[in-house]
């Protein structure tokens, strides 16, 4: 059973985070569905622009067996231009409510760096998880409020902007600087009293090539955080630029480094191919028993 009802105040534990009064148990992985509002992401970009659109893919991701419908309204790609906070909830506000009014017991992240995003969504349709890529520093109001809403928080590490993070990124060593930045950042929310966190190393988020197959052979150093881990590698450049194909052309090496990531210790897979993604687990899962 996902969800376990409770009456009484939450204290963490290691496999589960409280949402809208209910435990989200991660005892086993899980899948996170990409929804994708925006027209200029580097895979999907533009094919969720209507409602009917959008509507479909969250009963799709359902369907097929994800647990959390990931909702983001601006492109985080590298290179990717500014949008406004105004034109971010013009795209994401329509898109959230229809979703919550046509599947209301669906989980939900919103896929935003910003707390005015967070803090209008929240007053809109309640609770939620908050991804945010930038791990508190695109908004140094984030953590507070966080703290004030009371949400599950994913702490993304990123080195710089989406508009400059793949410009020549440079790390001494890059997992102890993850994990540096990773353990700042959790002290300091665990001190604002936030204890529903899932981290993120945040593949392809101001890494290269080489950056991000390190992580990914040292995945399970981020263990010692005692925490859920997500990871996102679909379709990414770390696949198709090393195999010289295209996003398109990126199912099967996404496959294979999911499965890399779940022998890694990955709690959550955060994916566009959710059918791909629930059956990786489930071999992975029989493999590991």
């Amino acid at each position: 059973m996902l969800f376990q009802k409770i009456d009484k105040p939450f204290y963490r534990k290691k496999v589960s985070i409280q949402l809208n009064g209910r435990l989200l148990i991660l005892d086993h992985p899980i899948v996170m569905g990409i929804l994708n509002l925006t027209p200029d992401s580097f895979f999907d970009g533009g094919r969720y622009q209507k409602e009917g659109q959008l509507l479909r893919r969250a009963e799709e991701i359902l369907q097929q067996g994800g647990t959390i419908i990931d909702v983001g309204a601006v492109s985080t790609r590298p290179g990717a231009l500014e949008v406004s906070e105004e034109e971010e909830l013009g795209r994401l506000l329509p898109a959230v409510k229809a979703i919550r009014k046509e599947f209301p017991e669906a989980i939900l992240s919103i896929d935003s760096y910003r707390s005015g995003v967070i803090s209008k969504v929240y007053s809109e349709i309640g609770g939620f998880i908050i991804n945010d890529i930038s791990g508190g520093t695109l908004d140094p109001e984030m953590f507070e409020t966080v703290a004030r809403i009371g949400l599950p928080y994913i702490l993304m590490h990123m080195q710089g902007t989406p508009s400059t993070m793949q410009r020549n990124p440079v790390y001494l060593d890059v997992r102890k600087e993850v994990l540096l930045s990773l353990s700042e950042k959790i002290n300091s929310l665990k001190l604002l009293g936030v204890n529903d966190l899932i981290i993120d190393p945040g593949f392809g988020f101001g890494k290269n090539l080489q950056h991000n197959y390190q992580l990914l052979n040292e995945l399970d150093s981020f263990r010692l955080f005692e925490l859920p881990l997500l990871v996102g590698v679909s379709r990414k450049a770390m696949i198709w630029k090393l195999l010289e194909k295209s996003p398109e052309e990126s199912l099967n090496g996404t496959t294979v480094l999911n499965t890399l990531a779940l022998m890694g210790g990955a709690d959550i897979l955060r994916v566009h191919d959710v059918r791909e993604a629930v059956e990786t687990i489930q071999l992975v899962t029989e493999l590991k028993k």
